[in-house]
């Protein structure tokens, strides 16, 4: 049987120790999700089966027809009784712009950020 090198197991041995110590602590942070947030999440794909709201989807692709930028976040919200999908975009100079869409129709409500224009497809 060959044995390794030294300098082998100096690098192997701290790896593997560092390693198993980053999946307990992952282990350890991600319990169970709450209940509550299940739930949300069920509801939110029942709507989307139902027809009663866009696919996330459908939304991304209607918004990226249009405008020039990589997706960096989303958020789905009820205000005032509306849903709605809050999209950001990173924009090809840097700029972020945060998109709002009326999740029931798809359409596009709201626009906020600087350089909006420089995102706009010709």
């Amino acid at each position: 049987m060959k044995h390794l090198p030294f300098y082998m197991l100096k690098l192997i041995i701290p790896t593997t120790a560092l390693i198993a110590a980053a999946f307990a602590v992952v282990l350890f942070l991600a319990g169970p999700a709450p209940v509550s947030a299940d739930e949300d999440w069920r509801k939110l794909h029942e709507d989307v089966q139902a027809g009663k709201i866009k696919s996330l989807g459908e939304i991304l692709d209607s918004l990226l027809r249009d405008w020039n930028g990589q997706v960096i976040d989303v958020e789905f919200e009820q205000e005032d009784g509306k849903k709605l999908y809050e999209i950001e975009l990173l924009g090809p100079e840097g700029q972020v712009i945060e998109f709002e869409v009326d999740a029931v129709t798809g359409e596009l409500i709201g626009i906020e950020g600087t350089n909006i224009n420089g995102m706009k497809r010709q």
